[in-house]
């Protein structure tokens, strides 16, 4: 009888333990689960974080293979093709002309400094060149031209009036031939530019040449003296420090401006028949009217293009 009652004894500590043993290993298997769907958990919000934080970066749409630019400093210094392409690694140029890779611009930023032998005035300025790397071929309006870009000025000073300094954003800039520059002893090429396309006090103003004399004959007309100043055009919004586009299109006795691609200024005069006589080249950038000490501007162009 004892035996019997030991051995029960035994039997029902030996399910006890075997109870007690599959009890912890349940509770074990549970904690192993949700320290790991925590783990998980951490994974999850440490990679969306990383997402939020992660930048989108956007270049602009700009091929600088048919610029060079002219900067405030030196001589002044320029850079031509191909060495503007490297302009992000470019030291000398890093300072003016840079990347917002946020918004996708080219940032044109200038001061009073360096300006070039016909004017006072200092620029961070893209100068087009048909052929990379060279100034010598240009084109006529019968040729014809089209430049387009999107742009807006971020940053500028102002005059102790109050009024913000101005800035030339665009120009045709008109070229004599060697020819042409010999025939009237001219020591350089530089002829007038046509067309100046200015940001002035949040409106967009455009400023062309005129004859001083509308019967100059073929001689007079090849020199700058002879070309004045019209009185100017401002298109009727204000853009202020938006985003805006002007396209620039020139043909045959024939010039217009479009601003925003719904409001246009057309010039097809006698003056523009007759400027027929040079070659041209596009300009765009930030080019500064203004010499004071403090003056400063900061144009970006998210968009740059030229057609022939």
């Amino acid at each position: 009888m004892k035996l019997k009652t030991h051995i029960q004894q035994f039997i029902n500590r030996l399910l006890i333990v075997s109870f007690i043993i599959l009890l912890c290993s349940s509770c074990q298997e549970n904690e192993e689960s949700i320290a790991q769907e925590d783990l998980e958990t951490e994974v999850e919000e440490e990679v969306e974080v990383e997402e939020t934080i992660d930048p989108t970066y956007i270049l602009p749409d700009i091929d600088l293979n048919n610029w060079k630019v002219t900067l405030p400093i030196g001589a002044p210094d320029e850079i031509e093709p191909p060495k503007i392409l490297t302009y992000a690694t470019n030291e000398t140029l890093k300072p003016f002309f840079y990347n917002d890779s946020i918004n996708g611009a080219l940032v044109f930023y200038t001061y009073p400094g360096s300006s070039t032998a016909n004017s006072s005035y200092s620029r961070t300025e893209l100068r087009e060149q048909m052929i990379p790397g060279s100034n010598s071929t240009n084109w006529t309006f019968k040729q014809g031209g089209r430049l387009k870009g999107t742009l807006s000025v971020s940053n500028v000073s102002k005059k102790s009036d109050g009024d913000y300094d101005k800035i030339i954003i665009m120009q045709i800039h008109g070229r004599l031939t060697n020819e042409q520059r010999d025939l009237i002893g001219q020591k350089d090429n530089n002829a007038p530019p046509m067309l100046k396309i200015y940001w002035q006090d949040n409106i967009i103003r455009v400023k062309t040449k005129t004859l001083n004399d509308p019967n100059a004959d073929s001689l007079q007309i090849l020199e700058t003296t002879s070309w004045g100043n019209d009185d100017g055009y401002n298109f009727p919004v204000e853009v202020g420090f938006d985003k805006f586009t002007i396209e620039i299109i020139a043909t045959e006795g024939r010039m217009e401006v479009i601003l925003n691609e719904t409001m246009s200024k057309v010039y097809d005069s006698e003056h523009i028949i007759k400027w027929g006589v040079f070659e041209n080249y596009f300009k765009a950038g930030n080019y500064l009217g203004s010499t004071d000490n403090t003056a400063f501007s900061t144009v970006k162009y998210y968009d740059l293009t030229i057609t022939h």
